[in-house]
């Protein structure tokens, strides 16, 4: 009974975990959910730099590349797969959209 753990969650309460596969599950959701976070955010960051873009050539180049970003994300469920389609239908429109 050596391996029953204080272990700290996201919201910084204190969890005691009985097993040891509690212990490793709990370890790798904090890293799963990092690792989220991360292309989670990238994705934002390529999205908000195509939306600040106004010259047609450069927007046309970056579309096809966020859109797999996009796509990628959706299949490993970071973000649902119907926002991803939101996103690309709407930035799709806006590439079209420049003069």
């Amino acid at each position: 009974m050596g391996y029953k753990k204080v272990i700290k969650n996201y919201k910084n309460q204190i969890e005691m975990a009985n097993h040891k596969s509690s212990i490793k599950r709990i370890r790798q959701t904090e890293k799963k959910k990092l690792a989220n976070r991360y292309y989670a955010k990238t994705a934002r960051n390529g999205v908000r730099k195509l939306r600040a873009t106004t010259d047609k050539a450069v927007a046309t180049e970056m579309l096809p590349k966020i859109s797999a970003m996009l796509d990628k994300l959706a299949k490993r469920n970071v973000i649902h797969k119907n926002k991803a389609g939101n996103l690309k239908s709407k930035l799709t429109i806006y590439v079209n959209k420049l003069a």
